[in-house]
Parts: C-alpha cells; structure tokens; sequence
C-alpha cells in the first residue's frame, strides 16, 4: 500500500514536470530524425523512471520499516540477513537484460537520426558559426543570417562549418545537436512536415554573447522558399545582417548596450573603415565579417546609413 502511494505521488509529480514539456522532455518533433531521437528518449525514460520509483519507494519503506523501535538503544542490532542468491541473480539479470533492451532501441533508431535519407532533390546548405551568429549559404549563392528558409518536405542537407571557434547547431524540433569546428565539416539533416517557424540557440559556450546566438528555421511552401532565395533575401541582407551580428551588441537602432553608441559614430558613412572594423573586429569586437562578401559590405553599409546613423555629434 505504502509502495503504491509513493509511485503514484511520483508519477502526479512527473505528469505536472513535463506538461508543455517543462524543461524535461523534447519538444513535438517534426523531422523524422528528431521523431527517432524521441521514441529512443521516451524509451529510456522509461526505465529510468521505473527504476527510479521503484528504488526510492523501497528506501522509504525500509528507512521506515526498519526505524529504531521506542525503548531501543543505540547499540541495539537489527535482524541479521544473510546473502539470498536467487534474489541476488534476479537484480543483476535484470539490469542487463534492461540495458540490452536499451542499447538495442537506440541502434535501431541510430541509422534514421543519423543518415540522410535518399532523396531526388535535396536541398544543401552551408550552416556556418560566427560570434554570435549564424550564416546560411544557399546553392543559389543566397546568404541569410539567423534565419534559414526552406520548403516544407523537402530533405534539406546542412553542412555545419565554424570560422572562429566551437560552435553547436541545434534546432530541438527538427533534431539533434552538431557542432560546428573550426577547420572540420560536419553533417546533419532535416526534413520539415509542418510550414512554421521553429527556433534555437548555439549549444556551446561561444563566448561573451553565446545566449545571443539564436536561430530560427523558417518552413514555408516551395513558391514562397524559392521567391524568398531568389530576390527578398538580396533586398533584406543588409536588414538581416545588422539585426543579426550588430544588433546584440549595439542595439537594435545603435543606441549602444554592451557595445558602444553607434548612431553618431563616423564610421557608418566610411566604407573603408567600416570594412575594416567588421571584417577584423576591435579590442573586444569578434571580427563578425571576415567571411563576407563585397555585395554583404555593400549591403550592411547600406543599411546602417540609412537606418542606424542619426548624424555627427555637435561639438560644444
């Protein structure tokens, strides 16, 4: 009776912990790898839950089964219990065979997390980290920065690559983590089911800003994907790049935060220094831009002119 009330505190206590997920459970997959990871998490959890219970249960029951009786001393000893080998084979046989259980789930989960799936058309985009953001190359010649546009279905084929240092790429509802090395390419792979936007954050200390270093998929229908890499993404590579590399530092409009006051400085309407500063960072700037091309200079000059800087500081 007593066993049964603490497993059914701990299994009310557990509901109210994972409602909405609540830090304990993966988030509603929607990619089939992310769908693996979670039935070999549901899996474990599992086993790990009911050895929980059940270990926790009988603690209690034996702390107080076997509590110091009134008018007992200190040095009163309890029953002596002798070894009972049958007893003592079941609870080794039984996490083996647990664990095999285990082991054999995840190894048949591993291949559809891991390998990309065979597909006629997929979609191959260069995931690259920065401090404190991301940058997606389409096979177009497109770039985004912090959000990653693709169609809905379609198996898309991320090449995760660093230019500074460790990075990790991770979108929980569209599967696992991977880092991203310096000087080392790594792979990964989704293939959304749901139009929708579905968020993340870099998964590795990157430094000061790494809880800054968010992302966002954006799934939409193929139409919209395909007019969105071939034109909106040039016209709102300036916007993207300010908002995502500058932004967490200098503000959202220069009005300075860890970073210093941009809106007056000279810099935003001189190319060449402004180049400069972005592409080989200050004593404390990371040098944000030192993989960017000309057209993103031109754009991020562009855009900080127009909507960041508010005109020279009178003298007085």
């Amino acid at each position: 009776m007593f066993l049964g009330l603490v497993a059914v505190a701990a299994l009310l206590t557990a509901a109210g912990a994972t409602a909405a997920n609540g830090g304990f459970t993966p988030v509603q997959p929607h990619s089939p790898n992310a769908s693996h990871t979670t039935t070999a998490y549901y899996v474990i959890l599992a086993f790990t839950a009911a050895i929980f219970v059940l270990v926790e249960g009988l603690l209690v029951a034996f702390v107080w089964k076997y509590r110091r009786r009134r008018g007992a001393t200190r040095t009163d000893e309890g029953a002596q219990v002798h070894g009972h080998t049958r007893l003592e084979l079941i609870w080794t046989v039984i996490p083996v065979l647990i664990l095999c259980v285990i082991g054999i789930v995840v190894f048949l989960e591993l291949p559809s997390i891991a390998d990309t799936p065979a597909a006629s058309n997929p979609l191959h985009v260069t995931v690259e980290g920065h401090q404190f953001y991301w940058q997606f190359d389409y096979p177009n010649g497109a770039r985004t920065i912090n959000d990653l546009y693709v169609p809905v279905g379609r198996v898309v084929d991320l090449k995760v690559v660093s230019s500074d240092v460790v990075h990790s790429w991770w979108i929980p509802a569209l599967g696992g983590k991977i880092q991203a090395l310096p000087g080392i390419t790594n792979h990964t792979w989704f293939r959304a089911d749901k139009a929708g936007t579905y968020t993340g954050q870099c998964a590795e200390l990157c430094g000061l800003y790494h809880a800054a270093m968010t992302a966002r998929v954006i799934v939409t229908t193929p139409a919209a994907y395909a007019t969105y890499v071939s034109s909106t993404a040039k016209t709102d590579l300036g916007r993207s790049e300010y908002v995502g590399s500058c932004a967490s530092c200098h503000g959202l409009h220069g009005e300075g935060g860890y970073g210093p006051n941009l809106q007056q400085s000279p810099l935003l309407v001189q190319r060449a220094g402004l180049e400069q500063r972005v592409r080989q960072g200050g004593i404390k700037m990371p040098a944000v831009g030192d993989t960017w091309t000309a057209e993103q200079m031109h754009a991020l000059a562009a855009y900080v002119k127009k909507h960041v800087y508010k005109g020279a500081a009178n003298g007085g």
